[in-house]
């Protein structure tokens, strides 16, 4: 059976956007729920990759309600946030409101700094060649209706010696977690999505997506036919989630 949410090809952008529009309110509380809050460990991981430096400028792809792009200004980076749904914006801007991303410089003084929120295409990034430090994307390659597109993007507005990192689902290579996980997506998440949000095919989705993206191997492989240096692949969870990342050549 099809996904009310996932659509291939041209339909793929609109698909998506209703779905978070869906789900933008709950988005922040069942993903704690369905990954036990182990996300919030994966995105600072993604943070401590990026090795942030004084004056860094750092851009959040699919930045959603805003989780890495708060920690990366907290770690005292520059930072865009960029997604493709106004309402996943409204809850990232609405954070920003209550509470300062803040920082502690090397003298032990603190720093706040907020992330800027923007509403934009991964695939089409409104800013020219060479202009960030840091690019980062957490759970949003995979809904792209082209994630080599999205991971051009990535390479074109990264300036020479730049970190590009992505965070999403991967795929197992151990067969019998492979297959305990998926009936996990396949049961589990669809149910947390209807008990909590009203509507499991908002989080059959991700298994859904996930059957179509070819996961951390196959970002690997673009990574290095970008000629990105250091180029890793770090599994978490057996390979269920995953990091990959790499260094635009300076």
């Amino acid at each position: 059976m099809s996904n009310a949410y996932y659509a291939p090809g041209d339909q793929r952008a609109a698909k998506v956007n209703d779905l978070f529009a869906r789900i933008a309110r709950r988005y922040d509380f069942l993903n704690d729920l369905q990954s036990f809050g182990l996300h919030r460990l994966w995105k600072r991981r993604v943070v401590k990759l990026a090795q942030i430096k004084t004056g860094a400028r750092a851009l959040d792809l699919c930045c959603g309600t805003g989780d890495i792009s708060f920690t990366l200004a907290r770690g005292g980076a520059e930072t865009t946030g960029l997604d493709f749904s106004p309402q996943m914006l409204e809850v990232a801007a609405s954070r920003s409101q209550k509470s300062h991303a803040r920082s502690q410089n090397k003298n032990g003084q603190l720093a706040t700094c907020n992330p800027q929120f923007i509403q934009g295409d991964a695939q089409q990034i409104p800013f020219p060649e060479n202009a960030f430090d840091i690019v980062t994307v957490g759970y949003g390659l995979r809904n792209l209706t082209s994630w080599e597109r999205g991971l051009d993007e990535m390479f074109r507005v990264a300036k020479p010696g730049a970190r590009l990192i992505v965070l999403d689902f991967g795929k197992p290579t151990n067969a019998l977690w492979r297959a305990i996980y998926f009936t996990h997506l396949k049961m589990s998440v669809p149910l947390m999505g209807w008990l909590f949000c009203g509507d499991a095919s908002a989080y059959a989705y991700i298994l859904e997506s996930l059957k179509h993206y070819p996961a951390q191997l196959a970002v690997a492989e673009k990574m290095r036919a970008l000629k990105l240096n250091n180029v890793r692949v770090i599994n978490l969870l057996g390979g269920a989630m995953a990091i990959n990342c790499g260094e635009k050549p300076a």
